[in-house]
């Protein structure tokens, strides 16, 4: 049969409407950082057309009856990714996925894993948070990034939330969800896989990538003097390299908040203006950290309305 040219024109048309179909989907690059716990890399960007929102480390971790995903990625098609990285490597049932926080490069391909009926896991204040800022970043991702990638992204609350410490039980592999104060953000939530001394930090850690206060820089701090002491061989950080090791992991990050901290003191017992001080504060650092113009001054900013009522 030969189509004419509108009407080839109009089935190529439809061709690029349709939706991924799962065969289609290209699995996520992981690596294994320890005994069946995996690491896709996040790139160093911003989310736009060409990353899919994939710019957090996100991952899964296998046990002998079921397996945990720790964020799910940026974007449906993102989550589409690693569910097929990890089709590739088990036929367990995924029977949770858990959310560090709130922030969109970590949650949003949470609908790729409905098919899997989990339970969905995060901290008690996680769905507040959801349904205060989710129609927003649904809104400003959708232009962000491509329809293809965006379409069938959604949000998906916490089926189960941590209000300070729960343990699931992936089958002879336990993994403990701490529940920690505002720091990064008012929903973050630790993961540590207790077998092989793995922890994940989603946002608490950033290495390479300025790390972005959206919750209380003196919380912040105090919260990594907590983590520093825990038994814990290696990190995998939201941001940085898939593993680093602990806890001097936390050096850069803590250099980074204790600066902008001491900075901000100063200029406000200066007396200076919110706008005079987020454009001086942590400019010593600038050298050391990717995406450093795009965070700093809002970090500046954050930190001085919190700092100047000290």
């Amino acid at each position: 049969m030969h189509l004419s040219l509108t009407s080839a024109l109009a089935v190529f048309l439809l061709s690029l409407q349709a939706p991924v179909s799962a065969a289609e989907i290209t699995p996520a690059d992981v690596t294994e950082v320890a005994p069946g716990a995996f690491v896709r890399h996040g790139v160093h960007a911003l989310i736009d057309k060409n990353n899919a929102g994939g710019i957090a480390n996100i991952g899964f971790v296998i046990g002998s009856e079921s397996i945990a995903v720790i964020d799910s990625g940026g974007s449906f098609l993102d989550g589409a990714r690693l569910r097929a990285a990890i089709k590739q490597r088990s036929n367990l049932p995924i029977r949770y996925v858990i959310n560090t926080h709130v922030h969109p490069d970590h949650i949003f391909g949470n609908a790729a894993f409905l098919q899997d009926t989990p339970i969905f896991i995060g901290h008690r204040n996680l769905p507040r948070a959801m349904q205060a800022r989710g129609a927003h970043y649904l809104a400003a991702n959708k232009l962000l990034m491509s329809a293809a990638a965006f379409e069938g992204t959604e949000v998906i609350p916490p089926s189960q939330t941590v209000e300070s410490q729960s343990v699931i039980d992936l089958g002879e592999r336990r993994l403990v969800l701490d529940a920690v104060k505002t720091a990064h953000t008012d929903a973050d939530l630790t993961v540590l896989d207790e077998s092989t001394g793995t922890l994940w930090t989603g946002d608490l850690l950033f290495q390479k990538h300025l790390p972005v206060v959206d919750g209380r820089l003196k919380g912040w701090l105090e919260v990594m003097d907590k983590l520093s002491a825990l038994p814990v061989t290696r990190a995998v950080p939201g941001h940085g390299p898939v593993s680093l090791p602990w806890p001097e992991a936390l050096e850069p990050q803590r250099a980074y908040l204790t600066k902008l901290a001491g900075d901000l003191r100063g200029l406000i017992a200066e007396g200076k203006t919110m706008r005079h001080a987020s454009s001086i504060a942590g400019q010593s650092e600038r050298d050391k950290w990717l995406l450093f113009e795009e965070f700093n001054t809002r970090n500046a900013t954050a930190g001085f309305a919190e700092l100047e009522w000290e």
